[in-house]
């Protein structure tokens, strides 16, 4: 008799803890926006960071070819001869509306970029500064950047690392420090690319 209490006890017990999690709340991640449940076996990462080939998004490499997948948010380059493919993780824009797809091509590399908040930025921040320059450890931009033909949306490092991997931008691409540094040396001025 006493052992079917403690099997009965220990079942209930088991139930109710696993209905307790499955109660919690979905938890955010710290300077974020966006929301992910508690345990999930959703994978967040869509593409597991898979190759892809350029012929599914360019008629040809010329100039090298730069595709930014937003949803799985990783960047693909391939060098004009092919020889050269890298995969990068990347943070995107942190809502739809922030969020531009299509065509573009690389119009200027700089290093050490100043960044500067745009009017709606301000508006949205009005406690971020005017100008953080380029160099400072705290620059949005990083050590390089990649403007390209749409005005304010670059491809650009970063400082805060916690970005990558996550919806967390005003509308650019970021990458690991390291890796813009990277791309800047392999990328050129009329490099094509593409965001889906």
């Amino acid at each position: 008799m006493a052992r079917s209490i403690i099997n009965r006890r220990s079942l209930l017990q088991g139930a109710a803890g696993a209905a307790a999690l499955g109660a919690l709340p979905a938890l955010a991640q710290d300077g974020t926006t966006e929301f992910l449940p508690a345990a999930s076996t959703v994978r967040n990462n869509v593409s597991s960071f898979r190759m892809l080939e350029w012929q599914n998004y360019f008629d040809n490499t010329r100039g090298g070819a730069i595709l930014v997948d937003i949803t799985s948010r990783a960047l693909h380059y391939w060098s004009e001869d092919q020889s050269i493919y890298r995969l990068y993780p990347t943070s995107v824009p942190l809502s739809e509306d922030l969020t531009r797809r299509g065509k573009t091509e690389v119009v200027q590399k700089v290093v050490n970029p100043a960044w500067r908040p745009t009017a709606s930025m301000k508006e949205r921040n009005p406690d971020w500064p005017d100008v953080v320059e380029g160099g400072a450890p705290d620059n949005p931009l990083g050590t390089r950047a990649l403007y390209l033909s749409w005005t304010y949306y670059r491809i650009h490092g970063t400082h805060d690392t916690r970005k990558i991997g996550r919806r967390s931008s005003n509308g650019c691409i970021g990458l690991y420090n390291e890796h813009i540094e990277e791309l800047y040396e392999m990328a050129q001025v009329g490099t094509q690319v593409l965001l889906i």
